[in-house]
């Protein structure tokens, strides 16, 4: 049996529907799997399980080493970027003032051309001498306009008399900010939170992967449960038992130490996997056809 004409002609001057389905033509979607989604017992930042877990005020997770090392960059990268700026500040104040001495100089000579008749002319490196070294009074205007206009036009034509931007840098910031939430960060503000493992003998005949319970309900702790970690005593809970006891008590139910409700932080994790989580678990890719090729051209589509 002949297969479809539609499906085999390469005749027409536009691509049919399968021509572009087979080029990846238009936005392709992909839903995100479980191994796409970040589990909520692995570092933001080596995206491995952490080892001294630390916390943000926001519920973000890093390794201690590994927030350390970030925020110590971030800090060594602020004072090169002060460094340079005070450099800036400097070279500018001192073309500002070199500027004023020339623009009085050029005032002072102008005075003895026209008083005085012929004196050699005031030079700087931006200024070029004739063959004699003098101007009369008469060709102060010359000097003044004619040749000012000269030196300083520039021809967008030609590569050596093309202008330059200078490059000025901003008043850098001193502060640190978190990798995961852009948020202003400090070391201080940093908790350690410590999380119940599965010891019991069922666990440890099953698998020897480490799990991790909530120590109130015993429920193993998954992506699809929500996290809540006491900042005062970093110990974490689900967020049933948090909001049911912990925010009724005001006191842990591990080391009884108290707490208030603004020490209840949420954890925050990669998702869950289902679409009523609230997060886009859907991964969208543009392509487009390049000119005369024939080919798909990827190009990254717009953020929904």
């Amino acid at each position: 049996m002949p297969q479809r004409h539609s499906k085999n002609n390469n005749d027409l001057a536009f691509f049919t529907y399968d021509e572009k389905r087979k080029l990846g033509y238009g936005t392709q979607k992909e839903r995100l799997g479980k191994d796409s989604i970040k589990p909520f017992d692995v570092c933001c930042l080596c995206l491995k399980p952490f080892i001294d877990p630390m916390c943000c005020q926001k519920g973000h997770t890093f390794c201690k080493q590994c927030i350390l090392e970030c925020l110590l960059a971030q800090k060594k990268d602020n004072q090169r970027k002060l460094a340079a700026y005070t450099a800036q500040q400097k070279q500018e104040k001192e073309e500002a003032e070199e500027k004023l001495m020339q623009q009085k100089a050029r005032e002072l000579d102008a005075f003895d051309q026209q008083n005085h008749g012929a004196v050699p002319q005031y030079n700087d490196r931006n200024q070029n001498r004739d063959k004699n070294g003098f101007h009369g009074a008469n060709s102060v205007k010359v000097t003044s306009y004619e040749e000012e206009a000269l030196r300083t036009m520039k021809a967008f034509w030609l590569p050596s008399a093309t202008p330059e931007a200078p490059v000025k840098a901003g008043a850098p910031s001193s502060s640190t900010f978190c990798p995961e939430g852009n948020e202003k960060l400090k070391l201080k503000s940093l908790f350690p939170i410590h999380f119940t493992e599965d010891n019991s003998e069922r666990k440890k005949s099953k698998s020897y992967d480490v799990t991790y319970i909530c120590p109130s309900c015993k429920v193993t702790l998954t992506n699809t449960m929500s996290l809540v970690a006491l900042s005062t005593c970093g110990h974490v809970f689900c967020k049933k038992c948090a909001d049911k006891f912990m925010a009724v008590d005001k006191v842990c139910l591990v080391c009884n130490k108290g707490c208030k409700v603004r020490d209840l932080v949420n954890l925050e994790k990669g998702g869950t996997g289902f679409a009523g989580h609230g997060d886009s678990l859907e991964a969208r890719d543009f392509k487009h056809l390049g000119s005369g090729s024939g080919l798909g051209l990827v190009r990254p589509a717009m953020k929904t």
